[in-house]
């Protein structure tokens, strides 16, 4: 009988022979200048904002509902998740990755009706980050509340 241990280092010499290299400088390259691209868009959004004299508050609320626009849009394009396999954590600068992650489910759910399918399951992936999200915001005003 064969030695387990053989066959458990047999099959990962077969993994390693048989799966890429992952090229680390390449995606990081790309995650840097796509993140940074979206980033550059959205200061030129709030520059352009300013100058038509709109405050500072006011012009990252514009920009923000320009972004989560313009990423909803091109997830239902499906043209948001080929940036992302291009570009990795680069296309998941935060305000622009929540809004795939609304959309993409809903578009995936849809045919199981606009109730039971996109509006139960709108949230499976962004559910969880908004619940925490608020709760530890509760939790951090609470606690600086009770000590300031």
């Amino acid at each position: 009988m064969d030695n387990p241990q053989d066959t458990k280092k047999s099959y990962q010499d077969y993994i390693d022979k048989k799966s890429p290299n992952s090229p680390i400088i390449k995606n990081c390259f790309n995650a840097f200048w796509v993140g940074g691209l979206i980033c550059m868009i959205g200061q030129i959004i709030n520059a352009f904002c300013k100058y038509k004299g709109l405050d500072t508050q006011i012009a990252g609320t514009i920009v923000s509902i320009i972004l989560i626009g313009i990423s909803a849009f091109l997830t239902g394009l499906n043209i948001f998740n080929k940036i992302g396999k291009f570009a990795g954590a680069g296309s998941l600068i935060p305000i622009t990755g929540f809004a795939n992650s609304i959309v993409s489910p809903a578009m995936e759910y849809k045919s199981e009706g606009y109730v039971m399918g996109v509006g139960a399951k709108m949230f499976t992936v962004a559910g969880p980050v908004l619940v925490y999200g608020i709760s530890s915001s509760v939790l951090v005003g609470i606690i600086y509340f009770i000590f300031r």
